[in-house]
């Protein structure tokens, strides 16, 4: 594992683009929370940028600094809305931090607001946005364009995941810093709070995913409803825009008691026991990069079922189980009920690979040494322009400026 060593002077770190922290909706928050609370923790002044919420910490919040800011509450403009006031806090501001992490692709086009000022910028690109089946016409487009925006003015790209970074190398010929989410690591688990729920340990299946359509919770229902299964399956989420969508998840529930759907459970400790006491965890996101959810399944040493793309198998690898369609989930439900051993000892192995593979701890050293960089004047922009006009490079060549990718793997 590669070690770097603090800083030496402390550096004034933005982190902008999320709902913010306390982490409560989805993994960017969650990045944000654990990598900013741990830079904090190593001498850095680390300011969040988070939209209004109720009962939110006012000022600070594990060693960050909170700046509070509305945003559009439109699903096409409630991050952008947010985004834009968070930059133009930081151009106001008297004391400009000295570096930027953007969050979300969509955010790419404030980028050189940022630059105006003197600060330097890299721009956490997440998955590939605009092939969410909730973006259509201009909302598609845009997120295309985003994108380009991104390569074109980011002095960094961060992507989670390897096919993250192979598609900004072959799309675009752009280098990217490959950093993973980390996740917690339940080595002791506890289930006291299961029976609030009227659930028992290793007794259920669960699913816990936004409502959306390449998530496939309705897919993941059906395949449930096909099964001979008999434990419960427990569906945590829910999604503010998708009406539709979570409808279609009801009527693919046929009022069965077997499925329990939770909505959303923002008790964080409540969650962890979910996951743990899980005898299998259905994972059927389809684009994007390594996905948290997943990890933290994995870290509470759970089986998981999950969708057949190159993301998951990258995360999971052989230890995970694989579907692509309600009757493979049907049949890996009823294995998992067969053979209850093996799915507790495929948990095992996967929460051996978060310990080795996914630790915040490396992952906020790793944002730390791209903050030196960024502070030092290091840069992709130049590169990107001198290869203006050229054929894209392979994706080997592409993604060679990982770096501290080392310190993950």
């Amino acid at each position: 594992m590669v070690e770097y060593e603090p800083a030496m002077a402390p550096m004034h770190l933005a982190m902008i683009g999320t709902r913010g922290v306390p982490a409560a909706y989805g993994g960017f928050e969650t990045a944000v929370e654990e990598i900013g609370s741990r830079l904090a923790g190593r001498g850095h002044d680390v300011t969040v940028y988070c939209r209004h919420a109720e009962d939110a910490p006012e000022h600070d919040y594990a060693g960050m600094h909170l700046v509070h800011l509305p945003a559009l509450h439109l699903k096409a403009a409630e991050t952008l809305s947010h985004t834009a006031l968070s930059v133009a806090h930081v151009t106001l501001h008297r004391h400009r931090p000295d570096a930027a992490f953007v969050f979300n692709a969509a955010n790419a086009p404030f980028v050189p607001v940022l630059h105006a000022c003197g600060v330097p910028v890299a721009v956490h690109v997440d998955g590939l946005e605009w092939q969410r089946d909730k973006w259509h016409g201009a909302g598609r487009a845009y997120y295309r364009w985003a994108e380009q925006s991104a390569v074109r003015n980011a002095d960094a790209l961060i992507a989670d995941a390897k096919g993250i970074s192979d598609y900004y190398a072959s799309e675009f010929g752009a280098p990217t810093r490959q950093i993973a989410y980390g996740a917690p690591v339940q080595l002791r688990p506890v289930s006291d709070r299961l029976d609030e729920l009227g659930l028992v340990w290793k007794g259920y299946h669960l699913v816990v995913a936004r409502f959306e359509p390449e998530n496939h919770v309705d897919l993941i229902v059906a395949g449930y409803e096909r099964s001979a299964a008999r434990h419960p399956l427990v569906v945590v989420g829910a999604a503010p825009y998708a009406a539709e969508y979570t409808e279609r998840v009801r009527t693919e529930a046929h009022d069965d008691p077997r499925v329990r759907l939770l909505g959303a459970v923002y008790d964080q400790d409540l969650l962890d026991q979910l996951y743990a006491g899980a005898l299998s965890y259905e994972h059927g996101h389809s684009v994007g990069g390594t996905n948290p959810s997943l990890l933290r399944a994995m870290g509470a040493g759970t089986a998981v079922l999950a969708w057949d793309v190159p993301f998951n198998r990258e995360v999971a690898g052989e230890r995970g189980r694989y579907f692509g369609d309600a009757g493979a989930l049907a049949e890996l439900f009823e294995a998992a009920e067969r053979e209850p051993d093996r799915a507790v000892l495929d948990g095992d192995a996967l929460r051996d690979v978060v310990r080795r593979r996914y630790r915040w701890d490396d992952v906020a050293i790793a944002y730390e040494a791209l903050a030196m960089e960024l502070v030092a004047g290091s840069s992709t922009r130049a590169r990107k322009r001198r290869r203006a006009g050229e054929h894209a490079p392979s994706a080997a060549d592409a993604t060679s400026h990982t770096g501290i990718e080392g310190s993950l793997r």
